[in-house]
């Protein structure tokens, strides 16, 4: 009863626009007031904080969002695009599978989607809209090319889950490059498809001499030096996630001043805007801890898992379902509060069904990944309808079909475990 109640005040809070890090403070707080009163929710609200900013794991938000700031204004996304655009702008749709490299390059260098869509929009549009490109299927493959940042390490969304799910970060992350293959390769099929169903959707590219094509590939060597300075040390175990992503917010840094002179300014507005992220990632985080909390005071999440434990239902019938639920919270809710909201219920879940939780945390957030190009709340499709100027409902049919695809590649997930955790079981 009273764990209803708080959700309901909670699912109230959100539809009035609370945000969501604040609405589950309140609603948290609330609740464990209810239940243990004044005492309770003092020694929550007293020591949660400091213990939630003090998690050493929670350093690698702050030191992936500084090297996507660094990346984002050195120029490297420009670079990326014009090189395998150079390679396959002669293929049918060609641009738009330099599309998917490209955001794919970019995810590996750069956790937010978000800011993705943003620099691919700035890129690859005009390129594709000079050649000719049909702007709902260019429009739609950038929308959905960003989101491949939420999947290829470093991703800041996997950080998150594995700080709620109690999840090796490391593996985490390892295990994203799989899918995150499997994903781009995906977008890239469907972009091939469109353009021969319809040529006139995507005319070919010019023509590019081998020497320049050549040429190009010296502009991929700071992406690789990126990469491999997280990823690649993360995965030798030379260096905890951590440690490398601090390592790879200096060689961004480095690579940053080395591609121009900086202003005192921009280095200022740059790491400000890091900090200010890191902050409300840090608010959700509390009010997901504090919520947490207040579930288990009531023996609500325990509950839960004895009652679907109970249904007489096969373990793989009840996972369908939840992928289900979290495609449609797609649609309704940006990824964080997906995160926040169901990951320290689903979990436990998870867990009591036999399900691994690194593998089980990729589904979640490709799910949450195709929930950033659907109607009505899909974040990717307004940054590129802002960037662009095409009309919002153009983007989204744009990207319908790589929604298609996606599911498909949710479901060879769901199949074949193995492309998933291959990668980090062999982590040393």
């Amino acid at each position: 009863m009273i764990a209803t109640v708080i959700s309901l005040l909670l699912l109230a809070l959100l539809v009035f626009g609370a945000p969501i890090g604040f609405a589950l403070i309140v609603s948290g707080m609330i609740g464990l007031y209810w239940v243990g009163g004044s005492s309770a929710a003092v020694a929550i609200l007293s020591s949660m904080p400091r213990d939630t900013a003090m998690t050493f794991e929670f350093i690698t938000i702050p030191m992936f969002l500084l090297m996507a700031e660094f990346v984002l204004r050195s120029g490297i996304a420009d670079d990326l695009f014009n090189s395998a655009a150079a390679w396959f702008g002669r293929l049918r749709g060609g641009l738009g599978m330099a599309t998917a490299l490209a955001g794919a390059g970019f995810g590996a260098i750069c956790g937010s989607s978000t800011a993705a869509a943003a620099t691919l929009s700035a890129t690859s549009l005009p390129a594709m809209s000079k050649r000719g490109y049909e702007p709902r299927m260019a429009s739609g493959v950038v929308a959905i090319s960003g989101t491949l940042a939420m999947v290829i390490p470093p991703s800041i969304a996997m950080v998150v889950y594995g700080l709620l799910a109690n999840v090796n970060i490391a593996k985490l992350l390892i295990a994203g490059v799989g899918p995150g293959i499997l994903i781009m390769l995906t977008i890239m099929v469907t972009t091939y498809f469109l353009a021969w169903q319809d040529p006139k959707r995507a005319p070919l590219g010019e023509k590019v001499a081998l020497r320049d094509k050549l040429a190009t590939l010296r502009s991929v060597g700071p992406v690789l030096l990126l990469f491999f300075s997280v990823t690649g040390v993360i995965y030798t175990g030379i260096a905890t996630p951590t440690e490398a992503s601090a390592l790879g917010a200096l060689f961004a840094g480095i690579i940053y001043f080395a591609r121009g002179k900086r202003s005192a300014q921009e280095v200022f507005l740059l790491i400000s805007r890091s900090v200010k992220t890191t902050c409300m990632l840090a608010i959700i985080m509390f009010g997901a801890h504090v919520f947490s909390v207040f579930f288990a005071l009531t023996q609500t999440t325990q509950s839960l898992v004895a009652w679907v434990g109970g249904l007489p239902l096969d373990p793989w019938m009840i996972l369908a379902i939840l992928v289900c639920i979290y495609i449609a919270l797609g649609c309704f809710l940006d990824q964080m509060a997906i995160l926040v909201l169901t990951v320290p219920i689903v979990a436990p879940l998870a867990a009591s069904l036999g399900f691994d939780l690194v593998w089980l945390g990729v589904i979640i957030i490709i799910c949450a990944e195709i929930g950033m190009v659907t109607p009505p709340f899909g974040l990717n499709c307004f940054v590129v309808a802002k960037y662009s100027g095409t009309p919002l409902w153009d983007v989204f049919m744009g990207a319908f079909p790589h929604v298609i695809t996606h599911i498909i590649a949710i479901v060879i997930l769901l199949l074949i475990p193995a492309l998933t955790l291959w990668l980090p079981n062999q982590m040393y």
